[in-house]
């Protein structure tokens, strides 16, 4: 079945809310990336393990909402983000503040050897911990910034 527009725009909003273990990060106004790529390493690691609940665990409220159960969000993370689910090299670039929020970068080489650009945003749960809202993927360019 071919990913129309729509569905895509759908993976992509759903992806966005993804990933976000239910971590702590608790440092009053400064980030700290190293807990934002722990909750992205979990998530890949559970992808590895085709582990859907655990994938989805990481995943905010919102995003658990969406898609939900783990077995309709792992259908459309191997449909949409399969550079996400089964990477051959992942690597950590620049985490930003936004207005929406905390946006961590992360390089990703796919199954078929592509290099993609993984961009992971974050939001603060009721309980105050971290997880992953959303994840838009591009094909990285290749050029040097």
């Amino acid at each position: 079945m071919r990913m129309g527009t729509s569905l895509l725009a759908l993976v992509v909003c759903g992806f966005l809310g993804l990933s976000a273990s239910v971590t702590s990060v608790r440092a009053e106004g400064v980030l700290d990336g190293a807990e934002f790529r722990k909750l992205i390493q979990g998530q890949m690691a559970a992808f590895r393990r085709n582990d859907a609940a655990g994938a989805f665990a990481f995943a905010t409220s919102g995003l658990q909402k969406q898609f939900q159960s783990p077995d309709i969000f792992i259908a459309m993370v191997k449909q949409g983000y399969l550079p996400v689910f089964q990477p051959k090299d992942v690597s950590f670039g620049r985490l930003k503040e936004t207005a929406q929020g905390p946006v961590q970068e992360v390089f990703v080489t796919g199954p078929d050897g592509d290099n993609w650009v993984a961009l992971y945003s974050f939001a603060r749960q009721e309980d105050g911990t971290w997880g992953i809202s959303g994840c838009v993927l591009r094909k990285d360019s290749g050029s040097a910034a």
